[in-house]
């Protein structure tokens, strides 16, 4: 990326999605549950370290579930950094659906699954509301930023909590939302921040 004369250069955030988990394979929802990566996960981690490794990232942040944690660490284990664990970029609570499958799901609970279904931010059933989700999601990004002013951060986290948080950060509307798609498993998000243009979207779900 090209300067001008006495700017700053600009501050990257890599959000990465955790690997596969077993509940991912067979469509159970797993919100806030600590569930393992299974094989798959471990080799897709592994794979995509060895790409972000090659970001050079001075920082290294987790979600503190399991599968965000074990993501993380096959990055750590290329680069020598210590991953830090933030319980903010934990996934989206999903209440009384967590453990479930979506078929499941939609027999034991066809009210808020129809509300979910219809992009509603607050389906009920327990399920932590989009705008809560965006803002702790949000703040742990621009924090991040902040302790490494020009720097490379990658924050290992999970599919609903990277595509909400960073709808917050950048201040997508509502209704914007439903045609973004989600982030695949150990795919990332690219964002840029640099003086005056702020925040920037570089690249989205991106993989090896």
């Amino acid at each position: 990326m090209s300067l001008e004369r006495g700017t700053e250069p600009p501050t990257r955030i890599l959000l990465w999605r955790h690997g596969n988990t077993d509940s991912n394979a067979a469509q159970r929802v797993q919100g806030q549950l600590d569930v393992p990566l299974n094989d798959l996960g471990r080799a897709q981690a592994a794979a995509a370290a060895q790409v972000l490794a090659g970001r050079e990232p001075q920082l290294l942040i987790t979600s503190d579930l399991g599968r965000a944690a074990q993501t993380a660490a096959a990055l750590a284990g290329l680069t020598g950094l210590s991953a830090e664990r933030d319980v903010r970029l934990r996934e989206r609570y999903f209440g009384a659906w967590q453990g479930l499958t979506t078929p499941e799901v939609k027999e034991r609970f066809p009210e808020s699954y129809a509300r979910w279904r219809a992009a509603d931010p607050d389906p009920g059933d327990g399920i932590e509301p989009l705008p809560d989700l965006g803002k702790r999601v949000s703040e742990a990004i621009r924090q991040a930023a902040e302790r490494l002013p020009g720097g490379t951060i990658v924050l290992a986290a999970h599919g609903a909590a990277i595509k909400y948080g960073v709808a917050a950060l950048l201040g997508w509307p509502e209704e914007m939302l439903p045609t973004v798609a989600p982030v695949q498993n150990c795919h990332w998000v690219d964002l840029i921040h640099q003086g005056s243009s702020g925040w920037r979207l570089s690249a989205y779900n991106v993989g090896v």
